[in-house]
């Protein structure tokens, strides 16, 4: 198969309080709850999975939820705003939603000729509800209050905030192959064709700002997504030839990860499909159970009663 990056993978943020976090995204915009784990290095944190049925490649967001976390802020150096690709004519239904739950919303607005909504999480987590140019053919996960004709279907661009766009660009084109597509005022917009959806990237160049502050409220990192990992092997060989430091391979359970940091300063990974999230639950009870890696598992009593309860 032909080495290629299949656009994201998943996007890992920051919270404060588990609870508020579950709730928000599986009650409020009906996500499902694909994976509950811990951090695998702070194995006293959950590690939650939000996706679609199957927690395809993206579709999925992840959370350290932290109590008490303080907040963070956004700036360059970081990943600033999710777009969700949503179905024609549900932006209304959205709203009236996030009215009824009290959600933090702007006006609707356009970038580049998309109707989108943009509305934070409870923590400040900046977020968009796009309405995409072309089709998105995806199911979204349905509830009894959020059905298929409004339900939220995966990511559609993630927007990273940066002093000098460029540097940041280069990686995307030579390495990843995306190709730049257009710009409106200081927002870049690439794209890569080797998938469907979850396709875009969006730089915003704005040397002004201040650098961000990582805590509840931004995001961590991006990932993006290969096939397998020996295509994977082949794109840690490609940034290690363009002078950049990058992990081994991790074994993260459900997928494999390396993680390198970009020239603008935002935190990468490449993550494989394989194994996927039904390697230790079968379909149906996707995010039912708590679920720890194996090196953690004769600790598993002491490790549920540090966790704050959770009520699913």
């Amino acid at each position: 198969m032909e080495n290629k990056i299949l656009g994201l993978h998943h996007i890992t943020a920051i919270a404060g309080d588990p609870q508020q976090n579950y709730d928000f995204y599986t009650k409020v915009l009906g996500l499902r709850m694909v994976k509950k784990t811990v951090n695998f290095d702070d194995p006293q944190t959950y590690h939650f999975y939000f996706g679609d049925k199957t927690g395809s490649p993206g579709t999925i967001l992840t959370f350290f939820p932290w109590p008490g976390a303080k907040k963070g802020k956004n700036g360059v150096g970081m990943a600033t705003e999710i777009g969700y690709s949503v179905p024609e004519a549900s932006l209304d239904f959205w709203q009236n939603r996030f009215d009824e739950y009290k959600v933090n919303y702007g006006s609707p607005s356009e970038e580049f000729g998309e109707k989108l909504l943009p509305f934070e999480d409870p923590d400040g987590l900046k977020l968009k509800l796009i309405i995409p140019s072309t089709p998105d053919s995806r199911q979204g996960w349905e509830t009894n209050e959020i059905n298929k004709d409004v339900a939220l279907k995966g990511f559609h661009n993630v927007t990273l905030n940066l002093s000098n766009q460029a540097p940041t660009a280069g990686i995307l084109t030579d390495i990843f192959d995306y190709k730049f597509k257009k710009q409106e005022r200081n927002r870049f917009r690439y794209i890569t064709d080797a998938v469907e959806n979850a396709s875009i990237i969006d730089l915003i160049e704005d040397p002004s700002s201040e650098r961000g502050i990582n805590a509840a409220g931004t995001n961590h990192h991006i990932a993006f997504r290969v096939n397998d990992e020996a295509s994977q092997r082949f794109f840690r060989d490609k940034i290690v030839e363009a002078g950049l430091n990058i992990t081994g391979k991790i074994d993260r359970d459900y997928f494999y990860s390396l993680y390198f940091r970009e020239p603008g300063g935002v935190l990468f990974e490449i993550a494989t499909d394989n194994p996927g999230f039904t390697r230790d639950e079968s379909l149906d009870e996707l995010g039912s159970s708590l679920k720890l890696p194996e090196k953690y598992e004769s600790s598993r009593e002491r490790i549920e009663n540090l966790l704050p309860k959770l009520s699913q």
